[in-house]
């Protein structure tokens, strides 16, 4: 199955859902992550090296064995600045055609930042647009596409969209349903901490020791999380995901035991 993640930023897949992203690919899933900007400019890492962390944390998260395989794309948007605009939301459409993507994940709506906010209402908006016929949509970048411009791929509507959580939002809210990614967390954890210019280490010491290496906490809160969620369904590790739209089940084969 094709299956499309659109983030904000590079890291937001991920934080959100790497260790899911991980499972599906070993399963033999083509996963394409969509990254709207580079993420920069920000507080620490420019274009270069953000792009060149991204790169590496694509390489954590291949299945070692399989048909399945992760890509990247990048939209180069403008970050900050992110709007739902037509063009934006086409540029997404063509990602969605030239992919023939069946399933997709955005971020979950309710959020303080507000380039997330928008990367929901571009994909949305984008899952409608790409089934329109009679409509030419921008070809998208490598892997995806050869740089010729718009191309007459056919129209197409991904039978899900799910939300994963990169909230800057405190608070818990109950999801729909949690993945199982015990055995996958390890690889969620380091695509995260490929990002050193996002987590460090940074030589950042204190005044009477310049040169020792500090780094935040949160990849290891993140993982705190997973195994939380991974409690209310009885495994190690899991991540939360939320839907807009019944999920459908032909068996219980899939479920958790």
């Amino acid at each position: 199955m094709n299956v499309l993640v659109i983030a904000a930023h590079p890291d937001d897949a991920e934080i959100g859902m790497g260790g899911t992203i991980a499972r599906l690919a070993s399963q033999g899933h083509d996963v394409v992550i969509c990254d709207l900007t580079d993420g920069s400019p920000t507080p620490r890492g420019e274009r270069a090296e953000r792009l060149r962390e991204a790169a590496e944390a694509l390489t954590h998260l291949q299945p070692t064995a399989g048909a399945g395989r992760v890509r990247r794309v990048l939209l180069d948007l403008p970050n900050r600045t992110l709007t739902a605009s037509v063009a934006a939301r086409h540029s997404v459409a063509g990602v969605i055609r030239a992919h023939r993507a069946r399933v997709m994940f955005v971020p979950r709506p309710e959020d303080a930042h507000p380039d997330h906010v928008a990367a929901t209402r571009i994909a949305e908006d984008a899952r409608f647009d790409a089934k329109l016929t009679k409509v030419e949509m921008p070809a998208p970048p490598a892997p995806l596409g050869d740089g010729r411009g718009a191309v007459a791929e056919p129209p197409i509507y991904p039978t899900w969209v799910f939300y994963y959580d990169i909230s800057h939002l405190r608070g818990v809210k109950s999801p729909d349903f949690c993945m199982d990614i015990t055995g996958f967390e390890q690889r969620k954890l380091a695509s995260v901490t490929a990002y050193r210019s996002q987590f460090g280490p940074w030589p950042d010491g204190p005044a009477g020791d310049p040169g020792k290496l500090v780094s935040t906490d949160f990849p290891s809160r993140m993982m705190a999380w997973a195994k939380m969620w991974g409690s209310t369904i009885g495994v190690e590790y899991a991540e939360p995901f939320y839907t807009r739209e019944p999920l459908g089940l032909r068996s219980l084969d899939g479920v958790v035991m």
